[in-house]
């Protein structure tokens, strides 16, 4: 495949470069263009924020700092910050675990459920947005292209 031709960038020459580095690299900027756009979205919240809200809402039940790290795929450093930062605006609680006092679990408090109702639509405004991102691209595409991140991501824990 000719990169260059493929990505219309002018200032850049690929060359030769094989797929895997190309693929890592084409990961990180399409990455760090979604999180500038995904900023931009939201006023109150960064991308990172909204997405530890997200992943807290995946979890059966309200996870630890140490389970939700592992989901985010993130530091427990990084997580700590960002949920410090959601807890000084009223989005997430702590609640020292039933079970086990030295855990705490997190929670989502009713002032985010009432932002995300009222800035996301429940869910409608990411679906439209995750529609258009994936617009032209096929099932099978999407499949191949989730389990080769799939398998990656099991390589690097491998590293």
């Amino acid at each position: 495949m000719n990169y260059d031709e493929a990505m219309n960038i002018e200032k850049v020459t690929f060359g030769d470069m094989p797929p895997q580095p190309f693929l890592l690299g084409l990961l990180s900027a399409f990455d760090n263009r979604y999180q500038a756009a995904a900023d931009a979205y939201f006023k109150e919240i960064t991308w990172k924020q909204f997405f530890a809200i997200i992943c807290i809402n995946l979890c059966k039940e309200p996870p630890t700092l140490n389970e939700l790290s592992d989901v985010m795929g993130s530091s427990h450093q990084n997580v700590k910050q960002i949920l410090l930062k959601l807890e000084k605006k009223g989005f997430v609680t702590a609640v020292p675990d039933e079970k086990d006092k030295r855990k705490q679990r997190i929670f989502v408090t009713d002032k985010c459920k009432t932002f995300l109702e009222q800035n996301d639509n429940n869910g409608q405004q990411s679906q439209y947005v995750i529609g258009r991102i994936f617009d032209g691209i096929d099932e099978k595409s999407l499949q191949t292209t989730i389990q080769t991140i799939m398998k990656m991501e099991r390589n690097l824990s491998e590293l």
